[in-house]
């Protein structure tokens, strides 16, 4: 089982990169060009933070392994949005 520490770090670390991934996508959404490294960072703290869950996931019990499938899918859902909209008009990330 994880300890009830490392779950509320976990939550807390997805929370942030959320709000980090939501703010740059805002801001190139507000832009006509993005802020590329930024925008790449966010992507790789999504990913990063995707990689803590999967790990997390290995000690968790029963209702932890829901709490952090439901953190995934935030995570993924960021993702997918952000992938999408960085493919829009030729550019990839």
């Amino acid at each position: 089982m994880a300890t009830r520490d490392s779950m509320s770090n976990l939550t807390q670390q997805v929370e942030d990169t959320i709000r980090f991934a939501e703010d740059q996508y805002k801001q190139s959404s507000l832009q006509e060009q993005y802020n590329d490294d930024n925008y790449y960072q966010a992507l790789q703290r999504l990913e990063q933070t995707y990689q803590d869950i999967a790990t997390m996931a290995h000690s968790a019990n029963g209702p932890q392994r829901e709490q952090l499938h439901r953190m995934r899918l935030q995570i993924q859902q960021m993702q997918n949005n952000m992938i999408l909209k960085g493919t829009r008009g030729g550019e990839q990330f």
